[in-house]
């Protein structure tokens, strides 16, 4: 492929060197014209492990070339990528200036192209972008001969090369058929499964990945503090926790849904929190946790008075499914509030139905819902006869068909996923989704 690269900084050279190296034609476009003359000649503009001598090799192979000519790289080009920078300004908000400035210059070269051209953004930048894009660049050539695509970059620094040949899924957020095309074949000697999404899918994945790396070293950090603070290396402990890839490295707890809850992890963080209070370590994402577990309780409970709606069939009331433990569950405090908004309420959940409740179960229960007993009705059937709305805590096989058998007219609010495509139906409400 002949392919342009706009934005020679880190992203853009280590992909320039990539590609040439896997035997596409590239050309660096850059308005800084010292870097432009680096590239052009073979040298690293950063550094970077091993790029160096990719540059080398594609400069002496005459499959990269650069210049700050915007019209000739995308004359000689079939795909634009864009990686210029989206520095912060202001209140953090993302300048876009350059990635709009690229956008209108490749808009006015391509007009004078007689075949279709196709760009893909690798910049970091919010949802819609892309969508912006393709409005400014129709905008300029009249016609929609130019498809786009977002393919977010996954580099490290001093592991650029490595995770470019070996990354974990190729993302291409794109409408285009022909811009999907073009992304594959660009990618087609590195080993890596394709994953195709709409654009603001794809660009929300770029922003998400980064702020879980943040969250990770931030939480990695605290976890260490705290356990100095007790005498215990915090190392040897996060050496432990990644080694288990079924609960702690794993998809499991990773998506949106309802509050946690139940007998462990209130409890155990509020232990935690409060040595670490008494030692005087500061924790500010643990402390975080616990509040941002009861903001989506508030939520899930504003939604449902923003329908306006009295009469409610809850679905599931312990913690998860499957059990009977009703401690901390956030189902339980959404019906405590609502209750106490007015709502006439209906509780179906077969494993506390069917319990016999004691102990701290039955006193929790007892002391946020004293008469929650009244509230249990033994079949979903009963849960939902004069129900406006279905509230849904569990992602059960047993709630996902009462949803479907559940009269049109009824309204549903899924707190727990049941639903894995997000359902256009009126009358649906996802809490996240």
């Amino acid at each position: 492929m002949k392919i342009s690269i706009f934005g020679l900084g880190y992203v853009g050279a280590v992909t320039a060197a990539c590609l040439a190296r896997d035997g596409h034609e590239v050309i660096g476009v850059d308005v800084n014209p010292d870097k432009v003359d680096l590239i052009a000649k073979g040298e690293s503009p950063i550094v970077e492990p091993g790029l160096s001598q990719l540059l080398i090799d594609g400069v002496a192979a005459k499959l990269i070339t650069a210049t700050i000519d915007t019209e000739a790289a995308v004359l000689a080009s079939n795909v634009s990528l864009i990686s210029v920078g989206t520095p912060p300004i202001e209140r953090g908000e993302p300048d876009l200036t350059y990635v709009w400035n690229v956008c209108k210059q490749i808009a006015k070269a391509a007009s004078h192209k007689t075949e279709s051209h196709v760009v893909v953004l690798r910049s970091t930048v919010p949802p819609g972008t892309l969508e912006k894009c393709q409005n400014l660049i129709d905008s300029i050539t009249g016609n929609n001969s130019i498809h786009l695509a977002f393919n977010p970059e996954f580099l490290r620094e001093g592991s650029a090369i490595k995770d470019y040949d070996q990354p974990p899924y190729t993302i291409i957020g794109t409408e285009s058929p022909v811009a999907e095309a073009a992304v594959r074949q660009m990618y087609a000697t590195v080993d890596a499964p394709f994953t195709v999404v709409k654009p603001s899918v794809a660009e929300m994945v770029k922003y998400v990945a980064n702020c879980w790396h943040a969250a990770k070293v931030g939480f990695a950090n605290e976890i260490g503090r705290v356990a100095k603070a007790f005498g215990v290396d915090g190392r040897e402990v996060m050496n432990i926790i990644v080694q288990d890839t079924k609960l702690n490295i794993s998809p499991v707890y990773m998506r949106p849904g309802f509050a946690y809850g139940g007998s462990c992890l209130p409890k155990d963080l509020s232990a935690l929190l409060y040595h670490a209070r008494n030692m005087d370590v500061p924790v500010p994402l643990l402390n975080a946790l616990p509040t941002t577990n009861s903001v989506q309780v508030d939520l899930a409970a504003q939604q449902v008075l923003r329908l306006g709606v009295r009469q409610i069939a809850v679905l599931g009331l312990a913690f998860k499914p499957g059990t009977d433990d009703l401690r901390e569950s956030p189902a339980v405090l959404l019906v405590k509030r609502l209750i106490g908004e007015g709502c006439q309420v209906k509780i179906y959940d077969p494993a506390v139905y069917e319990a016999r409740l004691m102990g701290t179960n039955l006193a929790y229960i007892q002391s946020n819902l004293p008469h929650f007993e009244g509230l249990l009705v033994p079949n979903s059937q009963q849960a939902l006869e004069g129900a406006e709305l279905a509230v849904v805590t569990h992602a059960t096989p047993e709630f996902h068909q009462v949803l479907l058998d559940a009269p049109k007219e009824m309204q549903i609010l899924d707190l727990a996923g049941v639903f894995n495509q997000t359902s256009k139906e009126l009358g649906y409400h996802g809490i996240a989704w």
